[in-house]
């Protein structure tokens, strides 16, 4: 019984809880059991509270027994993770600098799914400060796909991924920077939401980036993502980036179907693009058939390159990210994991102009890629160019050298989902992306929900047995240095010693590594602009 209630998704366990039929105790118990049976092997959770969740549960069952549910979460488990703050519960973002840290009021989020009666399971494991990972050298082992242990889950939602997949957790919230979200969903073969930049309020988490962070749901299915993002979207008034818009219910018309609907695949993103899986294009294929077959048409969009995406995605969020926590890399360099000084370090070397140059660039290309929308309803494309790549074979350049699929979507801040669409020959997820208009998270959904009920992939559950597959490593070269000459050395080190950072050998090693594949992109931005690509323009398209 107890499996059975662990592969229950969010909207079947809510009607029986509605009906008196499951207890919230009863299924709380069932995923603390799976927790306690698997997550040595796993390594989703952070911190587990099982003391507290049941208690949580106690009291949403006598609330729902003297007056019925108040709605789909009530007496629902759900777990975070580990950026967003917890009142009284350590929220340490996968650092060592915060392995301590005892926030005193709760996110936002939270404070939202505990009102409507959730109930807070635990903290999830993630990349150290929502970036630079996996790692190897951080107080936790990195969190590990439940499809096959050896593979990466995605990042860096990595433990929600993880535990939703493996049945530790009905539904989780993530943050999507750059595809943090939908990444870890492709993986673990998930559905995960990035809504539209506002929609979701982010005061009480942790950021990695002011201009593109998003907060969102990962669950087992499109309906499960929708009943999450009821409870957490709107407005916040102390949170500047958060959109007036009201929200609307995302699930009246979550089962209207395709019919009808223009739905623009972006074809150039994935076809022939270099390290493209033959089965992830032929899974794409496929899922573009069941669309039409369900009464879509399906038109070709083209939209900006990857790598202009990727240009100003990387000369933004370096620049934020190395702002957020340039005072400790300067005073405490040691005390982060190697990959995370190696992806944010290069942020100290990127002038005003280069900054300035992104925000402007991110203006032309949102207003380009919004613009497909006017003859499309939606757009559809893959997620990943392959499933889950070998976790300790990955290597720290990856975000460097590889424009993601998912970021142009962050750059123009339109909704996004990623469902499953296949499956490898190996039994490794595939997946695709819809996305909407600007605050249209209501037709993502029904594209998506559409897909997910003509298939059956988002059924199909793993295989975890305690101790199952290898362990990861405990330690990987992910940073590999070529030969730097000397000169280059010294002008690098001279540079970051002009901001104040005096660091390791190796730390500037990887400077010196990084920055040609950065400054590559920052040649790219256009630097000559008209007052149409106005950054702040961008900021206050959300209230109105």
């Amino acid at each position: 019984m107890s499996e059975e209630l662990n592969d229950l998704s969010i909207a079947a366990a809510a009607r029986l809880i509605e009906r008196h039929e499951l207890s919230t105790l009863e299924l709380t118990d069932a995923y603390l059991e799976r927790i306690a049976a698997l997550d040595d092997t796993l390594h989703a959770y952070i911190t587990p509270i099982p003391d507290i969740a049941r208690e949580q549960a106690r009291r949403a069952q006598t609330e729902i027994m003297r007056g019925g549910a108040r709605g789909p979460m009530h007496g629902m488990p759900f777990a975070l993770k580990d950026i967003y703050d917890t009142r009284g519960i350590r929220t340490t973002g996968h650092s060592r600098l915060h392995a301590n840290r005892i926030p005193e009021a709760d996110c936002v989020c939270a404070e939202r799914l505990l009102a409507a009666g959730g109930v807070l399971l635990g903290k999830l494991a993630t990349h150290e400060f929502a970036t630079g990972g996996p790692a190897y050298d951080s107080p936790w082992p990195p969190a590990r796909n439940p499809w096959r242990l050896d593979r990466f889950p995605g990042g860096s939602s990595s433990g929600a991924a993880a535990a939703v997949a493996a049945g530790l957790a009905p539904g989780a919230l993530g943050s999507d920077t750059g595809g943090s979200i939908r990444l870890p969903a492709a993986f673990c073969g998930l559905a995960g939401l990035k809504p539209s930049y506002g929609r979701v309020p982010k005061r009480g988490v942790l950021p990695l980036s002011w201009t593109l962070d998003t907060c969102g749901p990962l669950a087992r299915t499109v309906e499960d993502c929708a009943i999450i993002l009821q409870v957490i979207a709107g407005h916040d008034p102390l949170d500047p980036s958060s959109s007036m818009r009201a929200v609307p219910d995302f699930r009246a018309t979550l089962d209207d179907g395709v019919a009808g609907l223009r739905i623009g695949v972006v074809r150039h993103f994935y076809e022939g693009a270099e390290g493209a899986d033959d089965e992830t294009v032929a899974a794409m294929d496929a899922a573009l058939a069941v669309l039409r077959a369900a009464g879509a048409e399906v038109v070709d969009v083209t939209l900006p390159s990857l790598e202009d995406y990727q240009a100003c995605y990387r000369a933004i969020v370096l620049t934020e990210a190395f702002t957020l926590h340039a005072e400790n890399l300067r005073n405490h360099p040691e005390l982060f994991a190697a990959i995370t000084r190696y992806r944010i370090l290069p942020g100290a070397l990127i002038s005003g102009a280069d900054y300035v140059a992104g925000l402007r660039f991110q203006r032309m290309l949102a207003d380009t890629t919004v613009a497909a929308f006017d003859r499309v309803d939606a757009l559809v494309t893959v997620t990943t160019l392959g499933p889950a790549p070998v976790q300790a074979t990955m290597q720290a350049d990856a975000g460097f050298s590889t424009p993601p699929l998912t970021n142009p979507f962050n750059i123009a801040q339109l909704p996004a989902i990623s469902v499953c669409n296949g499956f490898s020959a190996l039994g490794l997820p595939l997946a695709m992306q819809v996305v909407g208009r600007p605050f249209d998270e209501a037709m993502a959904l029904r594209v998506a929900r559409a897909y997910e009920r003509e298939t059956v992939w988002h059924q199909q559950r793993p295989q975890l047995t305690p101790g199952d597959g290898p362990m990861a490593p405990t330690s990987a070269e992910q940073i590999v240095n070529a030969t730097i000459d000397p000169a280059t050395t010294a002008a690098y080190t001279a540079r970051l010693e002009q901001v104040g950072l005096h660091l390791d050998a190796a730390s500037i090693a990887g400077v010196c590594e990084a920055m040609p594949h950065v400054e590559e992109m920052l040649a790219r931005l256009p630097r000559a602009r008209d007052y149409a690509t106005n950054p702040s323009l961008i900021y206050g398209a959300i209230h109105n």
